[in-house]
């Protein structure tokens, strides 16, 4: 993860997103009061999704279960309106 001062983020904050937007790779800002972390909105939002799907009881589990199931096992759904 790339570090820079706030300085150097303000000077060069066009290229940081564009970087940021490209690789997926966060962006680590330090500053005076603090820190941040610049993050593309797709990775945040896939963050986000996965804190949720974690949060529902027995949904990581099925999950995992589901990744360990073969493909040749996996049932397919037709769509009823074909």
């Amino acid at each position: 993860m790339p570090i820079v001062n706030a300085t150097k983020a303000r000077n060069n904050f066009f290229k940081l997103i564009e970087t940021t937007l490209t690789t997926h790779e966060p962006v680590y800002v330090t500053g005076k009061n603090g820190n941040v972390v610049m993050i593309s909105e797709e990775d945040f939002r896939s963050i986000q999704e996965t804190l949720y799907l974690c949060s529902i009881p027995g949904m990581k589990d099925k999950i995992m279960e589901g990744m360990q199931t073969p493909i040749e096992d996996c049932v397919v759904f037709q769509d009823e309106s074909e």
